[in-house]
């Protein structure tokens, strides 16, 4: 459905760093630098951050959270675990499963060094 995101950053370098090693538990290689931006390319998809072009502060949304698919319980636990070590915060709760309409999953949900909400997502077979 997408082509890419791409998220604003207030410290791009700090964001590399963060997203740097928190995509390689996801087996995505280092953002590549492009002007004021990092681009993180996968077969499906591409992510990028970027300070904005306008000049003005980067902001995160309310209610916003922008997931990274997993394809297994210990790559969430990775990825949540390179997100607090490189300048992330966990928010919501403890990384772990949850039951819903849609099947079981098991999330970990992390705030960036900017404030945007991300998730790691693994969807567990039937």
């Amino acid at each position: 459905m997408f082509s890419h995101v791409m998220l604003g950053a207030n410290d791009l370098e700090a964001s590399r760093k963060f997203y740097d090693a928190l995509l390689a538990t996801l087996g995505i290689g280092p953002g590549m630098a492009n002007n004021q931006r990092y681009f993180y390319r996968s077969p499906t998809g591409t992510f990028a951050i970027t300070t904005p072009l306008n000049g003005q502060a980067a902001t995160h949304g309310n209610g916003g959270t922008f997931g990274f698919l997993a394809q297994s319980v210990e790559q969430v636990n990775a990825f949540h675990a390179a997100g607090v070590a490189n300048g992330g915060t966990t928010c919501e709760d403890p990384p772990g499963y949850r039951e819903g309409p849609a099947g079981k999953l098991y999330l970990a949900y992390l705030r960036d060094p900017t404030g945007n909400k991300i998730c790691a997502l693994y969807r567990v077979p039937k």
